[in-house]
């Protein structure tokens, strides 16, 4: 079986060697809609896989982290990324180059590490979708996979008003310590 939850965040981006030199080379944004897949291969004793509050709880705070903020790539050029962060109150900045495959890999891998005590579920996939046409789908594997860009919480900085949003200032260090 598969349980879906969907999750919106409208965020800013440069996607550096994007053949569009408008999207390579100009801040833009997007309206994303990110879809989490998970397998659910039996029930709770009340008849649920995993109650879809518990999902929005356990993603939801880590997705709208990017929400109204810039997404930068921690590869790009030092003074654009101090550029960005100096005239932006929120920006995260991510280990690879912000894309709607990125996207989807972030959180794939994010939302296998925050489910990964769920008896009966497994992270499918994540589905990000950029545009109205056009998504980019990511599995475990994918997310897993150093050919892609590697992805450990070590390499993620967020801006003190994302952080400050999670009440626990050490949400994300703290899920990935345990």
């Amino acid at each position: 079986m598969i349980i879906r939850k969907l999750f919106r965040f409208e965020n800013a981006h440069i996607v550096r060697g994007s053949h569009s030199k408008r999207c390579a080379l100009s801040l833009h944004g997007h309206s994303y809609k990110v879809e989490i897949l998970l397998n659910a291969n039996g029930f709770q004793s009340n008849g649920i896989a995993l109650d879809f509050t518990l999902i929005k709880e356990r993603l939801g705070w880590f997705i709208d982290s990017f929400d109204h903020c810039a997404a930068i790539w921690s590869g790009d050029e030092r003074s654009y990324i101090e550029a960005i962060k100096s005239h932006s109150d929120r920006w995260v900045v991510m280990p690879v180059n912000p894309s709607a495959e990125q996207f989807a890999r972030v959180f794939c891998w994010f939302a296998a590490r925050a489910l990964r005590d769920e008896k009966h579920i497994a992270v499918h996939s994540a589905i990000v979708h950029e545009t109205q046409s056009a998504y980019a789908q990511a599995f475990l594997e994918d997310a897993q996979n150093p050919l892609m860009g590697a992805l450990n919480s070590e390499s993620f900085s967020f801006s003190d008003a994302i952080r400050s949003d999670w009440g626990d200032r050490d949400r994300f260090e703290t899920l990935f310590s345990s």
